[in-house]
C-alpha cells in the first residue's frame, strides 16, 4: 500500500485553527494520487444519490400495477425519501463531525443497501413507504459526508474547487443516467431491481473507503444534543411539507399552519443553538458574507432550476406523448451540459472572480427560460431539450462555485455541518421551484381551460379535465380528441408564463451575484486571501 494511503486512513482530526479561515485556503498541501483515489471512491455514493433521485419515475407504472397503492400512497412513495433527507442532513452532517465523517459513510452506505433491498422486494405500499423513508434518513448520511471529506482531502483552494466540480458532475451523472438505467432495468427485470444498483456500488465503497479515504472528528465535540435534532425535524419537515402541498392545492389554511409551525420551530432552534456550548448547527457560520451570499445564490438558482424540471417532464410526456426511456434518453445533453459547466467552472474561477463566473454563466443560462417563453405545444421537443440544457449549465456553476463557496467558509471542524446546509439549501430550492413555477403554470392552465370546457361533460370529469393536464389526459379515452389538444395547448401557455417569469428572475440572479460576490478573489489566487477576508468579515455583533 502507498505510504501516502496509509498516512490519510490514519488522520484522526487537523488542530482547529486560531483565526477563522478565509474563502479560499492557502495552499498548504496540495493532494496527490492517495488524495484523487479518494475522491474516485466518494464519486459512487454521489452518482448512487444521483441515481435515487430519478430512477424511480420509470418503475412506478409497474409498481402501481404490483402494489395497488392509493393516490396517497403514491405520493408517499415518491416524497418520503426528499422529505426524510431533507429533515436529517442538518442532524447528519453534525453527526459526522462528532463521530467521524468517514465512519458515518460507511454506516449510512450499510444502511443505504439494506433499504434498498426493503424497497426491492416490498410485497406492499406501506413497507415500500417505510423503505423510502429509510433511505431518506440514510441518504442524509451521505451527502454531506461525501462534501465533508473532499474539504479534508483537497486544502489547496484550487484543487478543492476542481474536486467539488467533480462532485457535481457525478451527481448529474446519477440523475441523468437515472431514467435510463430504470428503464431498462424494469423492461427486463421487475420494478423493485430498480433499487438493486445500490448492492454493489456500496459493496464496493466498503471495500475501498478504509484504504483511500482520511478519518476525520472534529476535536473537542461534545454529544448531539437530541432536543436540538427534534426541534430541527419540527423546523423543516412543516415547510417542505407546506411547499409540496402548496404546489399542488394552493395557498389553503393547513398550509399555511405548517409554514407557520415550521417557521416557529425554526426560529426556537436558532435561539437554542446560540446558548448551547456544542450546538447541532453553529449559527455563527451565518455571520460570514460570502457563506449568507452563496447559500442565497443556491436557493434561488435550484429554485428555477426545480420548476423547469417538473415543468419540462410533464411537456415531454404529456404534451408530446415522448414514451419515458425516450424522455430519459432526452435529459442526456442538460446532463452534459451541467457536466461540463460543473468542471470547467472551477477551473475558469481561478482566472476569473467567481462572482463574475456565475453572472456570466447565469446571464447564458436564463436564455433557456426565454426559449421555453415561445415553445409552442407541437414540434417543440428539440427546442425543449436546447432551453433545459442551459438551464443546467447553469445548475453545474451553482451546484460547483456555490457548494466550493459554502464549504471553503468554513472552518475544517465545521465542513460537515456547511455541507449540510448547502445540501439543506438545495433541497428547500428544489421543491419550491416545483410548487412556485408548477404553481403558476397550473394557473395559467385552470384560467384558459375555464374558457374551453365542453358542456354536458360528467362531473367527475369536468373536474380531472379542469384540475390539470395530468388530470386531462387521464380522462381522454371519455372525451372527444378536441379538448385534449386545448388542454396541452393551455399547459403550455403555462410553461410559457413560467419560462418568462424565469428567465427575468435568473438574470436578476447573475446581476446580484456580480455585485454581491464581486470582493472574491479568484480560486488560490494573490488576492484571494484579503478579498477573502473582506468577505468573512463578521456581520452583526457575535452571539454570546
Amino acid at each position: 500500500m502507498p505510504k501516502s494511503c496509509v498516512r490519510l486512513s490514519t488522520v484522526e482530526a487537523i488542530p482547529p485553527r486560531e483565526k477563522e479561515p478565509s474563502l479560499s485556503r492557502t495552499t498548504e498541501h496540495r493532494a496527490g494520487l492517495a488524495e484523487w483515489a479518494g475522491l474516485a471512491v466518494l464519486a459512487l455514493p454521489t452518482v448512487l444519490l444521483g441515481l435515487d433521485v430519478t430512477i424511480l419515475h420509470l418503475a412506478l407504472p409497474s409498481l402501481a400495477v404490483d402494489l395497488r397503492p392509493s393516490s396517497t400512497q403514491e405520493l408517499w412513495i415518491v416524497d418520503a425519501y426528499g422529505f426524510l433527507i431533507a429533515g436529517f442532513l442538518i442532524t447528519m452532517g453534525t453527526l459526522g463531525d462528532r463521530i467521524g465523517r468517514r465512519r458515518l459513510l460507511m454506516i449510512g452506505g450499510v444502511a443505504f443497501a439494506l433499504a434498498s433491498l426493503m424497497a426491492a422486494y416490498s410485497t406492499s405500499a406501506e413497507m415500500l413507504i417505510a423503505a423510502r423513508a429509510a433511505l431518506g434518513v440514510a441518504g442524509a448520511t451521505l451527502m454531506p459526508s461525501t462534501l465533508a471529506l473532499i474539504s479534508n482531502m483537497f486544502a489547496d483552494a484550487r484543487q478543492r474547487a476542481l474536486a467539488i466540480g467533480l462532485w457535481a458532475t457525478f451527481f448529474a451523472f446519477g440523475m441523468a443516467a437515472g431514467p435510463l438505467v430504470g428503464g431498462i432495468l424494469v423492461e427486463y427485470f421487475w420494478w423493485g431491481a430498480s433499487f438493486l444498483p445500490a448492492l454493489p456500488m456500496v459493496g464496493i465503497m466498503l471495500l475501498a473507503a478504509p484504504l483511500v479515504l482520511p478519518e476525520y472528528r472534529a476535536p473537542h465535540s461534545g454529544r448531539i444534543d437530541l432536543f436540538s435534532v427534534a426541534l430541527s425535524l419540527a423546523a423543516i419537515l412543516p415547510i417542505i411539507y407546506g411547499i409540496k402541498q402548496f404546489s399542488k392545492d394552493g395557498l389553503q389554511p393547513y398550509v399555511v399552519g405548517a409554514f407557520v409551525a415550521g417557521l416557529v420551530f425554526a426560529v426556537v432552534f436558532v435561539r437554542r443553538q446560540r446558548v448551547l456550548t456544542d450546538p447541532l448547527l453553529d449559527v455563527g457560520l451565518f455571520r460570514n458574507r460570502a457563506f449568507i451570499v452563496a447559500l442565497g445564490m443556491m436557493l434561488a438558482g435550484l429554485v428555477g432550476v426545480g420548476g423547469t424540471m417538473f415543468l419540462v417532464t410533464q411537456y415531454l410526456q404529456l404534451v408530446e406523448s415522448v414514451p419515458p426511456l425516450t424522455a430519459g434518453l432526452l435529459y442526456g445533453p442538460p446532463a452534459l451540459m451541467m457536466m461540463l459547466s460543473s468542471i470547467v467552472a472551477p477551473l475558469v474561477a481561478q482566472r476569473i472572480r467567481p462572482g463574475y463566473v456565475v453572472a456570466c454563466v447565469l446571464a447564458i443560462s436564463s436564455g433557456g427560460y426565454v426559449l421555453l417563453a415561445f415553445v409552442e405545444s407541437t414540434h417543440g421537443v428539440p427546442m425543449v431539450v436546447i432551453a433545459f440544457s442551459l438551464v443546467y449549465l447553469g445548475l453545474g456553476v451553482i451546484a460547483a462555485l456555490g457548494t466550493d463557496l459554502v464549504v471553503g467558509a468554513a472552518p475544517p471542524e465545521k465542513a460537515g455541518s456547511a455541507s449540510a446546509m448547502s445540501e439543506t439549501v438545495q433541497e428547500l430550492g428544489l421543491a419550491a421551484g416545483i410548487a412556485l413555477l408548477g404553481s403558476l403554470a397550473t394557473a395559467v392552465y385552470r384560467v384558459q381551460i375555464s374558457e374551453e370546457l365542453p358542456t354536458g361533460l360528467p362531473t367527475d370529469v369536468a373536474h380531472s379535465f379542469g384540475d390539470s393536464l395530468s388530470g386531462a389526459v387521464s380522462v381522454a379515452d371519455r372525451m372527444p380528441a378536441g379538448p385534449l389538444e386545448q388542454a396541452r395547448e393551455a399547459f403550455t401557455a403555462g410553461v410559457n408564463i413560467a419560462g418568462a417569469t424565469g428567465a427575468a428572475a435568473i438574470l436578476a440572479l447573475a446581476v446580484l451575484s456580480a455585485v454581491t460576490l464581486r470582493h472574491i478573489g479568484t480560486i488560490g489566487g494573490a488576492e484571494a486571501t484579503s478579498a477573502d477576508e473582506r468577505a468573512g468579515e463578521p456581520i452583526g455583533e457575535p452571539a454570546k
